[in-house]
């Protein structure tokens, strides 16, 4: 079976609201406003083609601070180490150890990761983090120009490493990002809990992972 991993809010903490809660507080004063103003960043193609890598962090920044008021001091302290603040999700990394683990035992099993994340943040967590270097492979959106949902990058994966559309489960914390996984052929979660993701991963490597 290949198990595919989402890395942001799957197996590193990605949260919005506290970012802006943190980082912009006056423009903030509640979790609604910053939940808005966190849609209002992360979901424009200001941010979005940084993420696909086809737009600069700086010129993205320049974008954010003029369209939304917001002073360009403030984000550039947000967003340029975002990267090498990413902190994993502690119950997911030891999931993924485990199926490490098993795979190096001999079980029929490839991990890899698919993730929207902008080419420098990607460099990042690659440095940081060692379970980042004992995957099979995987797809960041900063580096082939391709982002989910779109079927493009699924399908970049699965061609570089052979993945049959019925032994791949896909790992997502997007409904948007599952529901297109599931029309590509393949498995996938939606993992809104990673507390509960052992038990859902169960269904499809039983023998692997205890609920």
């Amino acid at each position: 079976m290949n198990v595919v991993f989402d890395l942001g809010a799957v197996l590193l903490a990605w949260e919005p609201t506290r970012l802006v809660q943190t980082h912009l507080p006056e423009h903030a004063p509640n979790e609604a406003a910053a939940a808005a103003l966190g849609r209002a960043l992360f979901h424009h193609d200001d941010w979005l083609s940084f993420d696909c890598g086809t737009r600069s962090l700086d010129e993205a920044i320049a974008r954010m601070a003029q369209r939304l008021t917001l002073p360009r001091e403030k984000l550039e302290a947000m967003l340029v180490t975002l990267g090498e603040r990413l902190e994993p999700i502690g119950v997911t990394v030891e999931l993924l150890e485990g199926l490490f683990a098993r795979r190096d035992a001999g079980e029929a099993l490839r991990l890899f990761y698919l993730s929207n994340m902008p080419g420098p943040y990607a460099r990042a967590i690659e440095r940081r983090h060692a379970f980042m270097r004992r995957f099979d492979g995987g797809v960041f959106s900063g580096d082939v120009k391709f982002m989910k949902p779109h079927r493009e990058i699924y399908e970049l994966l699965a061609v570089r490493h052979a993945l049959e559309p019925q032994q791949t489960v896909f790992i997502d914390d997007s409904a948007a990002n599952v529901e297109a996984a599931r029309a590509f052929g393949w498995h996938a979660i939606h993992c809104t809990r990673p507390a509960s993701l052992a038990a859902q991963l169960g269904r499809y490597l039983p023998a692997a992972i205890a609920p």
